[in-house]
């Protein structure tokens, strides 16, 4: 097809569902957002070759340890001929060391390509470096998810900011309604339910809560800890049930079995979303400092929960102006004292629920939608209108806006300048 044929279709390169990992979901949802707008999404997955998709969207497949896979995936792009690429990018994702085969894709694509970061390392290796600038410096446009990634691009991989965009992590648009009423419908009625949620893996800094937990049943007896979701099939893959089976440990030796409780099963999202609207509190307990982003994070906020983290990078932005408490990595004290003030103030959680109910309206699927899909018509049509050659050139400086386009799009240019 001609590019006038495809001028609205958007190919995603990730991974996809039914692969079970949180870009997967992630590139789904971004898929059927933008398509609300609009745009016509492919997608070609990335897996180890042995995944059946329904999606009749599916029209390529990488197989992720088949180099040649990575140049083919290229050139069949190049007679396809789409509107735009978009690459899904995390170092583990790929083939090669921190999954620099994709380069392999970018060099051979001749196509315009946005690059989506889930990952900048604030201390990365040598390796990590060279791969990011080099995909920053190919792509047509760069997205990121808080106005921190745009400073790490700048400060520690030293490439140009200029089309980089700050789009946000969307999440469903659901109302703000009474923790009290999904209660009810969950069978946990006179509970106080805190809750983590996610594909569980050491790093997660679950086992933290669970400790600080001795210190909080005896004021609240009525808590009751939600850890939501299955171990991460990676993890699985390596190391079976032995982090899981450590946290179930350590609820027996602390006597915490009414306590806490283990939802061992990759949820749908209206299951999560039920167990989220029950939510008194969201921790999100993560010992990385450097975390660029977190889509539970995000979810949390938009489903109007009071919320305790722990000040990785994302967190700080996320919960800045009181719209969350932060308390020191590794602290189990620190914890216990956040969760026994909310939980005794219900005026104070209450205003929490409802600053981050209100602040994550701009981080709905469909606000998402609009945002990604008026940035690449804004690009493509830049980079069609200078017939700009590849591979190694990124959006000219004189089609960016002033400055860094490290704003969301406000909902007024959406609405008055949408192509």
């Amino acid at each position: 097809m001609s590019r006038l044929a495809q001028g609205r279709t958007v190919v995603f390169v990730s991974t996809y569902p039914p692969v079970q990992c949180g870009i997967a979901t992630f590139t789904r949802d971004l898929a059927n957002a933008v398509e609300l707008h609009g745009w016509t999404p492919l997608v070609i997955p990335v897996d180890r070759g042995d995944v059946d998709y329904a999606d009749q969207r599916v029209i390529w497949r990488i197989r992720k340890e088949r180099v040649e896979d990575y140049e083919q995936a290229a050139h069949f792009l190049n007679r396809l001929q789409p509107a735009a690429v978009s690459l899904q990018h995390e170092f583990g994702l790929f083939a090669g060391e921190m999954g620099e085969e994709v380069l392999r894709f970018v060099r051979a694509l001749r196509v315009p390509l946005f690059v989506t970061l889930h990952t900048i390392e604030p201390q990365p290796r040598d390796i990590m470096k060279r791969i990011l600038r080099e995909l920053v410096t190919h792509a047509q446009g760069v997205m990121v998810m808080s106005h921190t990634a745009i400073r790490l691009l700048k400060q520690v991989y030293h490439v140009p900011t200029h089309h980089v965009r700050t789009i946000p992590h969307g999440a469903p648009d659901v109302p703000f309604t009474s923790t009290e009423v999904a209660k009810s419908k969950l069978g946990l009625e006179g509970r106080k339910i805190v809750s983590t949620f996610g594909l569980i893996s050491r790093g997660k800094g679950i086992e933290d809560v669970i400790t600080a937990l001795q210190d909080v049943v005896p004021h609240h007896p009525d808590v009751l800890y939600l850890i939501l979701g299955q171990t991460h099939p990676n993890v699985r893959a390596y190391e079976g049930e032995t982090y899981r089976e450590s946290l179930l440990a350590l609820v027996e030796q602390l006597g915490l079995q009414n306590n806490v409780r283990f939802v061992n099963s990759y949820l749908t999202q209206e299951a999560l979303l039920r167990y989220l609207a029950a939510t008194d509190i969201y921790i999100t307990p993560y010992p990385n400092p450097g975390q660029i982003s977190s889509g539970t994070l995000t979810y949390a906020l938009a489903c109007g929960c009071a919320v305790v983290s722990t000040p990785y990078l994302y967190a700080q932005e996320l919960l800045a102006d009181g719209r969350g408490v932060l308390v020191p990595f590794r602290n189990p004290k620190a914890i216990a004292e956040a969760l026994n003030r909310l939980l005794s103030d219900d005026a104070y959680r209450e205003g929490l629920r409802r600053k981050a109910y209100q602040y994550s309206r701009h981080t709905t699927w469909t606000s998402v939608g609009a945002q990604f899909g008026l940035w690449l018509s804004r690009a493509t049509l830049a980079y069609y209108a200078t017939a700009m050659p590849y591979p190694g050139h990124y959006l000219s400086p004189a089609y960016a806006p002033a400055g860094d386009t490290a704003q969301p799009v406000a909902t007024s240019e959406r609405l008055s300048d949408a192509v």
